[in-house]
């Protein structure tokens, strides 16, 4: 059985998946027309141009994978573990990502590909921040897996069987809040084009601040 999710954590994952949707958009309405937040389908157009012998996108689609798992290995090397914790260094890991998206708009202006890479990296950082908590899934940068729980417990609940209602729950607030962002991104993007990531750039940056804050002030009030 799952402990209790504090309300921090509900607001922090809702929070973030909506960015990631946002951040989705802009790849997607982006000059290249493609996804940065998850990587399945990146791995399957690899595998396409690698069968195809196309050298330029062969290297393209394997920067933006080795950028997601770069920024990953930044939020390992900076948080130190996967399991959700309060007083971790997350706001320093938000404050990074932040710079990633803010440093990708101008490079995405101009129709550079190292854009998408540091916001493949961005996600991969988010993505990595907060992968569980007390076995609770948080996934805040792809919904196949979210969707997959939601599925199971369904199927669990037509046979009247027991389900995590839980996981459920966090499931289903997670896949709203990417769904709202993506339908954010969509409104934002043909009125800021690329500048639309500028919106997830503050606010991680704001996120990183506050969490920094509310952290200093624990410290020197315990």
């Amino acid at each position: 059985m799952h402990r209790q999710l504090p309300r921090w954590a509900w607001v922090g994952g809702s929070l973030l998946a909506a960015i990631a949707g946002v951040i989705n958009v802009v790849g997607y309405m982006g000059f290249r027309h493609e996804a940065i937040s998850h990587l399945t389908g990146t791995t399957t157009l690899l595998g396409i141009s690698l069968a195809g012998g196309n050298g330029s996108e062969i290297l393209h689609w394997a920067s933006v994978i080795a950028a997601f798992v770069i920024g990953s290995m930044l939020s390992g090397f900076m948080i130190g573990d996967r399991v959700l914790k309060l007083g971790r260094p997350y706001g320093l890991a938000l404050g990074v990502e932040s710079i990633l998206l803010f440093a990708a708009v101008p490079l995405l202006h101009i129709h550079n590909a190292a854009g998408l890479y540091l916001a493949s990296m961005a996600c991969g950082l988010q993505n990595g921040m907060a992968s569980s908590y007390s076995g609770a899934v948080l996934r805040t940068t792809h919904v196949s897996g979210s969707l997959t729980d939601i599925g199971i417990a369904l199927g669990l609940m037509t046979r009247g069987k027991s389900y995590d209602p839980v996981r459920l729950r966090l499931c289903l607030m997670l896949t709203s809040a990417f769904f709202i962002g993506s339908i954010g991104g969509g409104i934002l993007y043909p009125l800021l084009h690329e500048a639309t990531l500028l919106v997830p750039a503050v606010l991680t940056g704001l996120v990183g601040m506050t969490y920094h804050a509310c952290n200093f002030r624990k410290a020197t009030f315990t």
